[in-house]
């Protein structure tokens, strides 16, 4: 996956009307059901895991384009408008406490489908895996604080998941597709939609961090006692000294941002529980219960520090929108992904069945986001 730049996602209070999402939940329902009539389910979730073609889907329907309630809000009718039709794509999570029943509703939503207890299995571990990773393997300064699975018949799915940086009070948006997931812990995302780039992020999903990951997965199998004597010896170092493995001049002083920090202490007891689980690779590894951002951070410090093993500090985010992206900074706007979208919303606004007034709305605010892409 290569990088494709960023876009401003700033948190904003309040709540949207009931009178937009009655309306936002019309519309909605009417386009999805055009593109699933016209390319199939399968195509829907391609559609919703492209940040793109997503941005401009809730543009559409009638909210701000860079607002963080985007996400929640766009999610939320469509697990509304979808969920109550004959449709067969349904959606799961959602904010905060609702995030937490999304294995409950993958089981209930699930068996309305038909689906296999296989099947059902296998859209709950997904679902499991997508928010560990973005939350413990990928350590970026984001808290998940919204997880949406939406699925179909066939066990296709697609993930979008939100994260809250409280200090920067800014949103960064994850996006999956289970096509295109080959591994959980190797370049899994579709897409990251953020509004910078940070300067530090320990991304151990990243394809240069695979001897990283290879070497957590020993350290683990080797033992509590190795492992203990390893964090020992760098518990004894500054984390000023992390400086020069990180490409930091050692001239200058660099404060390393307080979620890359060595942790303080190390759960010993999870430790000896997960050495006795003895995890065949790194996926096992992350999937396994307890198993957190201290733990995979300081495995990813001894196999940097102690061994060479070194994993990748690089930011992933690589999409981009208006402000940041069509000036062509820090990254250009894919114009050829913007039209395709603005273009397929026409059509299938026009072919709604919804009123003439509201389908004038929505061209009109499609026909705005298009003159704010113009590079």
């Amino acid at each position: 996956m290569g990088k494709r730049g960023v876009a401003d996602l700033p948190l904003h209070g309040g709540k949207a009307p009931p009178w937009l999402i009655l309306r936002m939940r019309k519309l909605a329902k009417e386009i999805v059901s055009i593109l699933i009539r016209e390319k199939g389910e399968r195509e829907f979730l391609r559609k919703i895991s492209d940040p793109y073609w997503f941005q401009a889907f809730g543009c559409v329907l009638g909210y701000d384009w860079h607002s963080s309630g985007l996400t929640t809000v766009v999610t939320g009718v469509l697990r509304e408008a979808l969920n109550e039709s004959e449709i067969g794509i349904k959606v799961a999570g959602g904010k905060g406490k609702r995030a937490l029943s999304t294995l409950n509703d993958i089981e209930r939503l699930g068996e309305e489908l038909g689906l296999t207890s296989i099947k059902i299995d296998k859209l709950k571990y997904a679902s499991r895996m997508a928010a560990k990773v973005d939350n413990v393997a990928l350590q970026d300064g984001f808290t998940l604080y919204h997880h949406v699975i939406l699925f179909t018949e066939d066990g296709d799915w697609a993930v979008v998941q939100q994260g809250m940086n409280e200090p920067l009070k800014y949103a960064r948006r994850y996006h999956w597709l289970s096509d295109k997931v080959v591994s959980f812990v190797r370049e899994p995302h579709l897409g990251i939609v953020s509004d910078r780039v940070q300067e530090m992020v320990l991304n151990m999903v990243d394809e240069r961090s695979e001897g990283a990951r290879r070497l957590s997965v020993d350290l683990i199998n080797e033992g509590p006692l190795k492992l203990r004597k390893s964090f020992r010896a760098l518990k004894a170092l500054n984390n000023r000294t992390l400086n020069p493995w990180l490409g930091k001049p050692s001239t200058k002083e660099y404060i390393v941002p307080t979620y890359l920090l060595m942790p303080r202490r190390i759960d010993w007891d999870l430790v000896k529980s997960v050495y006795e689980w003895r995890p065949k690779d790194y996926e096992e590894l992350l999937s396994i219960k307890g198993v957190g951002a201290s733990l995979i951070r300081a495995l990813a410090l001894i196999s940097q520090l102690i061994y060479g093993e070194d994993p990748s500090w690089e930011d992933p985010v690589k999409y981009s929108f208006a402000f940041g992206g069509k000036d062509g900074v820090p990254y250009p706007v894919d114009i050829k992904t913007m039209d395709e979208a603005i273009t397929f919303l026409e059509e299938a606004i026009k072919a709604t069945e919804v009123e003439r007034e509201e389908k004038l709305k929505a061209l009109k605010r499609l026909y705005i986001l298009s003159k704010s892409y113009i590079p």
